[in-house]
């Protein structure tokens, strides 16, 4: 489980195919201290620590993960927001991430204004992914509250901190990003779904 509140920015070093799965080699300040086997949300995505150096480690996303989220695009170079697990007797300062992501989106404006910045985005309409003004949303792994929400697009506010300290700095309208809805709202939408059947 996670927070949605990014720990750093991660760099690919190196990305080795071995048939359909994708090995991705991350340089990060906080790779040191993670261990194999650890959980760790890259882009919102959690994925499991398989190799470890003393300056970056190693995940393996599979073809789902490839097909579900925004990792497939990904090239070397390219800075991704990383978090650790949370610690059971930590605060939860974001919300419950679990880092399964939903579906992906598209950035379809940013806003600069006068000490923030809007992003606006899009998705593929689907009765389970809910959203609600002033809700939680989880993009490329960072808890965010939504704005002006319809069936299929959303917007939200960026304070400074956020922008400089994760990969919003690196947003670029027609970027696809990871989107992970609220478990809450999941659940209501699934319990809704087998209410209406009966």
């Amino acid at each position: 489980m996670f927070t949605g509140i990014i720990e750093t920015l991660g760099t690919i070093k190196k990305i080795e195919k071995e048939g359909s799965n994708y090995h991705l080699t991350i340089a990060s300040e906080i790779s040191p201290s993670l261990k194999i086997d650890q959980s760790l949300a890259h882009n919102g995505v959690c994925l499991t620590v398989v190799a470890l150096d003393e300056q970056s480690h190693t995940v393996t996303a599979i073809d789902e993960t490839l097909n579900r989220t925004n990792l497939g695009l990904i090239i070397e170079g390219d800075q991704i927001n990383l978090e650790r697990a949370m610690i059971a007797n930590a605060r939860l300062d974001g919300h419950i991430v679990q880092g399964h992501v939903d579906t992906t989106g598209k950035c379809t404006q940013i806003e600069q204004l006068d000490g923030s910045w809007v992003f606006s985005f899009e998705y593929a309409p689907n009765p389970e992914h809910i959203l609600v003004d002033k809700g939680s949303v989880c993009i490329n792994g960072t808890s965010l509250t939504v704005v002006n929400p319809t069936t299929n697009t959303f917007s939200v506010a960026i304070i400074p901190y956020t922008y400089e300290h994760t990969n919003f700095k690196n947003l670029k309208v027609g970027d696809t990003v990871n989107l992970e809805f609220d478990i809450i709202g999941k659940y209501i939408a699934k319990y809704a779904q087998i209410y209406m059947k009966k």
